[in-house]
């Protein structure tokens, strides 16, 4: 049986000016494909460094630094791209899966003048947006997923890439009235990472690039037929250590989830992290693998439609 094992490696750039940027690429984590890209038999299982497969929801650590808050973020949208990838939450071993809509392949629309995502899209590991804890600031609950990021540095990643970030701020979007908080943030190899530390940074030196952002989350699922997004505070993004708490909020709801303290739903808390083999969450590699070999081996890509180069219009 045939598989794809691609391990990524970011580049190395000259040495930044501060200690808090100065970090090697990130050679931890490979991922193996299975199923025909641009199918929904497409998956990507993850390997940590001794090649056993692990959950990146649950097994990937959240930090790549704690005492400099640099964090892991795994790459689930390259910038540019419009096709859905998603962590399968309700899967052993939460691999990334191809979005869905109506049984078929789910495509981000292009709303003018964005096309596909603007930003490298994914989320960081062990985090929670809790779905039974309403956010004192948005006044909704969690929408049960890890926390999305929004990577704005200069390089277009590759999907399931894990690379570290440092934040810099964070936006509070209310999506069909759940919380989904999305993090702005940069590689740490980036060579603007040297430059950009807090939300003010990214308004100086990237102008438009914050609108945009709002702009994107706004519209980009009218296209399908539904009501623009909703953000709190007015659709002002907050600072760099607002971020870090919300972000250290939502690791306390997911231990609160695989300890078992909070209810997980059809949530698939299985990991290879659990030492005790006599708990509900501990998977086994034998248990991984079998989860990987149930798949269907990694084949021809398959077309994308010529649909998904159209362009959406609408009166702002």
């Amino acid at each position: 049986m045939q598989t794809a094992v691609f391990l990524w490696a970011v580049p190395i750039f000259p040495p930044p000016s501060t200690q808090e940027d100065n970090f090697q690429p990130n050679m931890s984590f490979s991922v193996e494909e299975r199923g025909n890209p641009n199918s929904l038999k497409y998956r990507l299982f993850f390997r940590n460094a001794e090649g056993k497969h692990i959950s990146p929801f649950h097994d990937i650590p959240m930090f790549a630094d704690e005492s400099q808050n640099v964090f892991h973020m795994v790459v689930e949208v390259p910038r540019w791209t419009n096709a859905k990838m998603e962590d399968c939450n309700k899967r052993r071993v939460n691999p990334d899966k191809a979005g869905r809509k109506k049984g078929k392949l789910r495509y981000v629309a292009n709303v003018f003048p964005h096309k596909g995502y603007i930003w490298n899209y994914g989320a960081i590991p062990q985090t929670w947006e809790d779905p039974s804890h309403k956010d004192g600031d948005t006044g909704c609950c969690g929408d049960n997923d890890p926390i999305d990021v929004c990577e704005i540095g200069s390089r277009v990643c590759s999907r399931g890439e894990v690379i570290k970030v440092k934040v810099l701020g964070i936006l509070a979007m209310i999506d069909e009235g759940e919380t989904d908080w999305k993090v702005i943030a940069i590689d740490v190899n980036d060579p603007e990472a040297k430059d950009l530390n807090n939300i003010s940074d990214v308004k100086r030196l990237k102008p438009g690039y914050l609108e945009a952002t709002v702009d994107w989350f706004k519209w980009y699922k009218v296209p399908d037929g539904k009501p623009k997004n909703e953000f709190a505070f007015n659709e002002e993004f907050k600072d760099k250590d607002f971020a870090i708490e919300v972000i250290k909020s939502t690791h306390n709801f997911w231990k609160d989830l695989i300890s078992q303290n909070s209810s997980a739903g059809e949530l698939n808390c299985k990991n290879t992290c659990v030492s005790a083999s006599d708990s509900a969450y501990c998977c086994s590699q034998d248990e991984a693998k079998t989860a990987v070999c149930e798949t269907c081996p990694c084949g021809k890509e398959e077309p994308i439609p010529s649909s998904v180069d159209k362009w959406f219009y609408y009166e702002k």
